[in-house]
């Protein structure tokens, strides 16, 4: 039984949730997994799930994905996110008939891993009652790696840009477009990033240091004032192996946002985790 509240816009969250089902031969994927314009290997290793989430390129959902050596080819699912002339609520237009287009390259070596990716799509909106069937081409840019220090720590860091990029940055933080009083669609650009160190204090304790951030290009003529322009995020945490596959953690977050108004506002957390690997 599949309920209306799901989405696809960043992870398909539908319920009952099924987060990864896919079949995989020889070079070809099909169904639903991490998307191919993601580099999971990159993450922060943050006690928050998501870790550095305005910095970060974060989506799952269906696809077919063809990988050849160090390349990757995908088809992948189509959702369109937007902002209404003028702002307001966010328009989820689950229009789109042509299928999100990414390819991504991936160097290995004693220095660690460096992935390329990019994508294409076409942002797109059909409202026979307004009369508005429009569409526009966006695309997007992602380079992030995982590199070691000494003998055990590792940086891992990741930047992605473009425009229309909407929903697969920053979970969402801003749409991928916005509607003219034409009815026509603009995309809007942003850009963001995520820079994290692990150190390990002994076998059985490490901390992790992660500075993230997101800006966001909007045309506030279009947009109006009251959407994000920029937030930014630090995160330090200890985490405690007792055994092997037994983590507890501790985290603190510092977090701050803006609006295109100049509103501002920060947040603190502090976030406690227990987990086994399995």
């Amino acid at each position: 039984l599949v309920t209306e509240n799901g989405n696809e816009r960043i992870s398909n969250s539908y319920s009952p949730r099924m987060r990864h089902a896919f079949i995989k031969t020889d070079k070809w994927l099909a169904g639903q997994t991490w998307s191919t314009f993601q580099n999971v290997g990159a993450l922060a290793e943050n006690i928050d799930f998501v870790g550095p989430a305005e910095g970060t390129v974060f989506e799952r959902q269906a696809m077919v994905r063809y990988t050849t050596g160090a390349w990757q080819f995908a088809l992948e699912n189509p959702e369109t996110t937007l902002t209404p002339n003028g702002g307001g609520g966010r328009i989820v237009t689950d229009d789109g008939a042509f299928p999100d287009l990414v390819a991504r390259y991936e160097m290995k070596g004693d220095w660690g891993n460096l992935v390329f990716a990019g994508l294409y799509r076409s942002l797109d909106f059909e409202d026979p009652a307004s009369g508005i069937d429009a569409d526009e081409a966006s695309y997007g840019l992602s380079v992030s790696g995982k590199h070691p220090v000494g003998a055990k720590d590792d940086f891992r860091w990741m930047l992605s840009g473009g425009t229309g990029l909407g929903r697969y940055l920053g979970l969402n933080t801003a749409n991928g477009g916005v509607l003219t009083a034409n009815g026509d669609i603009e995309a809007i650009d942003s850009f963001a990033g995520f820079a994290s160190y692990r150190h390990f204090w002994n076998p059985q304790w490490r901390s992790n240091l992660t500075l993230s951030f997101i800006d966001v290009d909007n045309d506030t003529n279009l947009t109006g004032t009251s959407v994000t322009k920029d937030t930014q995020s630090v995160h330090v945490n200890l985490i405690y192996s007792p055994l092997p596959k037994f983590d507890f953690g501790v985290e603190y977050i510092y977090a701050t946002r803006e609006v295109e108004s100049g509103l501002d506002g920060d947040m603190n957390r502090l976030q406690f985790a227990a987990k086994y690997t399995f």
